[in-house]
C-alpha cells in the first residue's frame, strides 16, 4: 500500500468516523508496538494496533496517532486471504474509532456495530472486532494479536513520547 493510498483512505475514514483534526499513522514493527504497548498500557506483548489521543490542548488541530504492526498486519492478511493493504485499512479504521471515543472493551457492542457499518461502507473485509469471535456485549479474551485500544491517560502525542515518525499524515480540513 502506498503512502498516497493510505493518506486518501485516512481522509475518507476520518470523515466517516467523525474524527476531526490531523491523524498520524505509523506502520512499524511488532517490536515497536510491543514497546509502546508496554510503555503506555503496561502490557509487555505485541499487538496489531494502538491509538493515542492527543495531548491536552492539541485536540482542536490534532486528533491523535495510530500505530500499526506491519508483521501482524501481514500475518492477518495471509490468514484472512486479503491484501496487506486491506488489513492496514481495517486496522486504521479500528484505530480511528478509538480516537473518536469508542471502546469495544466497555461499550456493550457499540463500537463493533459502528465498525461493521463503516467497514461495509468503505468496502473492507471483516472487521477486527467481528473476527475476534466476540459477540456484542461479551467480554473479549485478549491475546497478543488483538487490538491494543485507546490510551486512557493523557500521554502527549505518541510521536513526541516515542520519537515516532509517521508514514502517513492527514492534515486537518
Amino acid at each position: 500500500m502506498s503512502e498516497a493510498a493510505l493518506t486518501k483512505f485516512i481522509a475518507r475514514a476520518r470523515r466517516a468516523t467523525g474524527v476531526r483534526g490531523a491523524v498520524s499513522v505509523l506502520i512499524t514493527s511488532s517490536r515497536e508496538l510491543q514497546a509502546l504497548n508496554h510503555r503506555f498500557r503496561g502490557k509487555n506483548k505485541p499487538t496489531d494496533v494502538l491509538s493515542f489521543p492527543p495531548a491536552l490542548g492539541l485536540t482542536k488541530r490534532f486528533a491523535g496517532d495510530v500505530a500499526i504492526s506491519a508483521e501482524i498486519a501481514a500475518y492477518n492478511a495471509r490468514r484472512r486471504r486479503h491484501s496487506v493493504g486491506e488489513e492496514i485499512r481495517i486496522l486504521t479504521l479500528h484505530g480511528l474509532l478509538h480516537l473518536a471515543g469508542y471502546d469495544h472493551e466497555r461499550d456493550d457492542g457499540e463500537m463493533e456495530r459502528k465498525e461493521a457499518g463503516l467497514r461495509r461502507s468503505l468496502g473492507l473485509p471483516i472487521g477486527l472486532i467481528e473476527r475476534s469471535g466476540r459477540r456484542a456485549g461479551e467480554k473479549m479474551l485478549r491475546s497478543g494479536n488483538k487490538s491494543g485500544g485507546r490510551v486512557r491517560k493523557p500521554v502527549g502525542s505518541a510521536r513526541a513520547q516515542a520519537g515516532m515518525i509517521s508514514r502517513a499524515k492527514q492534515a486537518s480540513r
